[in-house]
């Protein structure tokens, strides 16, 4: 049950952003699309693994658009720690069950950068 609820948790930042939403990024690199607005992405260690785990939903601008977001909310570490979760998603319900109060102020960012996606991409 847990692995659902951390694989959904996942796929809802995959599937948060939208292609043709603009955005900026200390990190950002501009892409046209077929109209004449700009879609920016950022490159890091979520959109790496967001395009590794070879989801259906996953696009490199969709995965650009995660990390442009993860670059305004999350450290360098916490970004780290978070790419983790793509390919073991067990390791992202341990985090959200831990006791620990690094882990529990960990997954409250975690959560935040989340919605904070949705919001800005989707």
């Amino acid at each position: 049950m847990f692995r659902i609820v951390a694989a959904l948790s996942i796929l809802t930042l995959i599937a948060a952003c939208g292609s043709g939403t603009r955005y900026s990024s200390n990190n950002a690199v501009g892409a046209r699309t077929s109209g004449s607005s700009s879609v920016q992405f950022a490159n890091g260690p979520i959109a790496q693994a967001c395009m590794r785990a070879g989801r259906k939903q996953s696009s490199r601008s969709k995965c650009g658009c995660v990390q442009a977001v993860a670059n305004r909310s999350l450290s360098r570490a916490e970004q780290q720690r978070g790419a983790s979760f793509f390919a073991n998603p067990q390791r992202a319900q341990d985090t959200r069950q831990s006791d620990n109060p690094a882990s529990e102020r960990f997954w409250r960012n975690w959560k935040d950068f989340g919605v904070s996606a949705a919001k800005q991409c989707g």
